[in-house]
């Protein structure tokens, strides 16, 4: 298969955008530096904020600033877009369309990856901005799988682990994570999916075992077979 070169619209967040980059290269099948992905990458942290844009608490659209990224990327010889961001999904058609490449949809992939694993009711784990849009809700349903979301006050756990944690750069609180896990454990959920690119961070901070299927890593691996390589 033909190499291409990887686009990686990154800064969202840019902790995240950092560890897609190095579980590409770690997940890529490689002997010497020649043998590895081409990438790409901008980590532009001036992109505004996602979640606040779906949920009408800013003006500021999200989605010029990245299709411009991504064009700039297209420019530089990137030949397939990777986006580290769950909430930016539910622009995808319009990102798409703007940057005139193919972008791996992530939600998607890790629906078809919950459903290759024998899931049957998956916990989503994402941003509010996320769940508002119901791209989660949908792709697991459009493969078969029945998702459950959190109740109010875990949403609110949630998004305190990804912004007042992860976000701010501070260490994982394990004592809302626990009250997280408990919760949706009690729904009946047989995985979780880590559907915030922030909670991967989270997975490589606490060690999580294979109950949790995260997006970021679905997107790695996608990335390096849609670009011609194989993964490990």
């Amino acid at each position: 298969m033909e190499k291409k070169v990887l686009g990686i619209i990154g800064g969202v967040g840019p902790l995240a955008t950092m560890l897609l980059g190095e579980m590409i290269v770690r997940r890529t099948v490689a002997s010497v530096d020649q043998e590895h992905v081409q990438m790409v990458i901008t980590n532009n942290t001036s992109i505004p904020d996602r979640t606040t844009y779906i949920l009408d608490r800013s003006k500021k659209n999200p989605v010029p600033v990245m299709i411009s990224d991504g064009q700039k990327l297209k420019s530089i010889g990137a030949e397939v877009i990777a986006v580290p961001c769950n909430t930016a999904h539910s622009f995808y058609e319009e990102i798409q369309k703007g940057i005139g490449l193919p972008v791996i949809h992530m939600i998607q992939e890790t629906a078809k990856k919950a459903k290759l694993e024998g899931a049957k009711k998956v916990g989503i784990l994402a941003t509010t901005g996320t769940l508002t849009a119901s791209v989660y809700q949908l792709a697991c349903r459009d493969v078969g799988i029945q998702p459950i979301i959190p109740d109010e006050e875990t949403q609110k756990l949630v998004m305190s682990v990804i912004y007042d944690d992860v976000k701010a750069g501070k260490p994982v609180d394990f004592s809302k994570w626990q009250q997280i896990i408990a919760t949706m454990t009690a729904l009946g959920c047989d995985r979780i999916i880590l559907g915030c690119t922030e909670l991967s961070i989270v997975n490589k901070e606490l060690k999580l075992d294979e109950f949790y299927i995260d997006s970021l890593m679905v997107l790695a691996d996608c990335a390096i077979e849609l670009c011609g390589y194989e993964t490990i």
